[in-house]
């Protein structure tokens, strides 16, 4: 079984555990062989003693015996469901675990072409159909090949091997149409990890856009959409059903052959005064103890299938390789930011995102970098913080190229605010304390100070300890906002990146942020990207960029007096902002 050499890391970790657990397997399996020959020869003893005449037959001593075999199999089988379900859920989170790992290796590259529907699809369902097999099928291939094999050396060596052999008759059909109905199983499960993977991108996207949903009026055309693909799911599922079904039917009529089979022979036998009554009583108890392993393997089959299926899915993201190389151990001893030449183009495009830039960024400096939408601003803040890998020696942090730093020793140097605002379900101050922990009250309501946010928390009832929802929904954008600002002002890194990070804010309430940001933060350097210039004219240098190439590079009164993209757009917002105050 391949899905088993695959997880064979795990079984040698816990070889103990599994080895109790399947001895109490076969604790069990032993028990349960007396139970029939026990039966056998209290029947033999009472057909004797009618026989005989004898005035009495004491069978009490098998009663005693059967009714202690069953408290020891109930022992015993409470004893390894205990051992064996509960190490194959620490295997389901074992996996989780290095799934979610390899989630934080990953780069801007994988997520563009991995759906998070689909992500959680492994993460969940796959995982579980592994987990069982690590559970339930160790428990349905051992116990039932053990109890096949125990039974068969009873039914040869015990009872009658010429039985035996006219009642296994019917076996090799059974085998032959379990190897047909699991290959049936694999293909009809794999494709519906697919559809459940998709069902579940489209959850998580109705989720996520509810309330757009509802706002534009596309209720009736989502909830159509959805149904499809409901539909398709379920009846992917059904196919596997369908395929599985074909185990029962099939070990029925085998084994409703196979006692045809016996209890003609074996009345033949009887009449030719080589078999007894009890012995044919107790062979077909043994016959039917048979159904149990026909049972298993039709499960194991069906489960093992299920979570070769699935671990190929989980197998393929754990083994994808890291989108960006980080076996690099230096650290930063400067925040000193160097770009020559830097030219870079998103996977399988033929037209270059960015196109020859050069800038540098002292420490302590402010940086402004604007321009029209789609002109590679966002795409450049993620090249500093290598979320994308840039050509060698196009970026520079204090003289060295950014691949010689571990990822976590260069992104601690940027306290980043990205365009969309991402709160967690937690209390705002826990909001704030993300990259810092161990951040007292005081230091919190500090950095909400310059954020200018700090008032606006003290309104709400429960102050900096109100729940902010699902990705801060109980909060309006600019909330959200300086929520983030001072999240990242909290870090202290030495690099704060403003992504348009105050479009939602009012221009008064910018000025403030702005102000409060030169008074107390000179000492860090910083990078703002905005489509408002009035947040950026107090930069010690703008870079203007139009489709990723480096139009108009100087500070705000050098800009304003050239003819290009900063000067007129300048002039149309302050004619924009004259007419609002009128």
């Amino acid at each position: 079984m391949t899905l088993f050499n695959n997880l064979s890391w795990f079984f040698r970790e816990h070889w103990r555990t599994y080895l109790v657990a399947l001895l109490m397997l076969a604790g069990v399996a032993m028990l349960n062989l007396a139970v029939p020959y026990l039966i056998g020869l209290a029947i033999d003893e009472l057909i004797t003693a009618t026989e005989t005449t004898t005035a009495e037959t004491d069978i009490r001593p098998y009663l005693l015996a059967l009714f202690v075999l069953g408290i020891g199999v109930y022992a015993l089988r409470y004893g390894w469901r205990l051992i064996l379900f509960g190490t194959s859920y620490r295997l389901g989170s074992i996996l989780r675990a290095r799934f979610y790992q390899r989630l934080c290796k990953q780069g801007q590259a994988f997520y563009s072409i991995n759906s998070t529907g689909d992500l959680m699809a492994r993460a969940t369902n796959d995982v579980d159909a592994i987990e069982l097999a690590a559970g339930e099928g160790v428990l349905s291939g051992f116990d039932g090949l053990l109890t096949f094999i125990l039974v068969l050396i009873i039914m040869f060596a015990v009872i009658d091997w010429r039985l035996t052999l006219v009642a296994l008759m019917p076996f090799p059909v059974m085998a032959w149409a379990f190897h047909r109905i699991s290959r049936s199983v694999h293909q009809h499960f794999q494709q519906a990890l697919d559809c459940f993977s998709r069902l579940n991108q489209k959850t998580q996207e109705a989720l996520s856009g509810i309330r757009l949903v509802k706002a534009m009026g596309r209720e009736e055309i989502e909830s159509q959409a959805f149904s499809s693909i409901s539909e398709q799911a379920a009846d992917s599922n059904y196919r596997v059903a369908q395929a599985e079904a074909c185990y029962d039917p099939v070990i029925h009529v085998c084994l409703s052959t196979a006692l045809l089979f016996t209890m003609s022979y074996g009345t033949w036998l009887i009449w030719q005064q080589q078999l007894s009554i009890g012995q044919l009583a107790s062979f077909t108890m043994y016959l039917g103890q048979l159904i149990w392993p026909m049972f298993a393997f039709g499960w194991l089959l069906n489960i093992v299938e299920r979570g070769s299926a699935a671990f190929k899915r989980v197998d393929q993201l754990l083994k994808t390789a890291d989108t960006i190389n980080d076996k690099a151990v230096l650290t930063p001893t400067g925040a000193e930011l160097r770009v020559r030449n830097l030219t870079f183009s998103y996977p399988n495009s033929h037209t270059a995102t960015l196109n020859q830039l050069s800038f540098d960024l002292p420490a302590g400096k402010v940086l402004a970098i604007v321009g029209p939408t789609g002109s590679g601003k966002t795409t450049l803040i993620q090249l500093l913080m290598r979320q994308w890998q840039s050509e060698p020696d196009m970026i520079l942090m204090d003289g060295l190229a950014l691949s010689q730093y571990s990822l976590k020793a260069l992104r601690d140097q940027y306290a980043y605010v990205p365009q969309d605002s991402f709160l967690f379900s937690i209390s705002i101050a826990e909001n704030i304390a993300l990259t810092s922990p161990s951040a007292s009250q005081d230091e919190i309501e500090a950095v909400a100070k310059i954020a200018c946010i700090h008032q606006d928390i003290l309104s709400f009832p429960e102050a900096y300890q109100t729940q902010v929802g699902e990705r801060g929904v109980t909060l309006s954008g600019g909330q959200r906002q300086r929520i983030c600002i001072a999240r990242a002002l909290l870090s202290k890194a030495p690099v704060l990146i403003l992504d348009d990070a105050l479009s939602a804010v009012d221009v008064h309430t910018e000025q403030q942020i702005i102000t409060h940001l030169k008074d107390s933060r000179n000492e860090q350097s910083s990078i703002i990207i905005s489509h408002r210039l009035s947040a950026v004219e107090h930069a010690d240098e703008t870079l203007v960029l139009t489709h990723g190439c480096l139009q108009q590079q100087g500070n705000h009164d050098q800009l304003i007096t050239q003819d290009g993209w900063y000067s007129r757009m300048w002039t149309y917002q302050r004619m924009e902002a004259r007419l609002e105050e009128t």
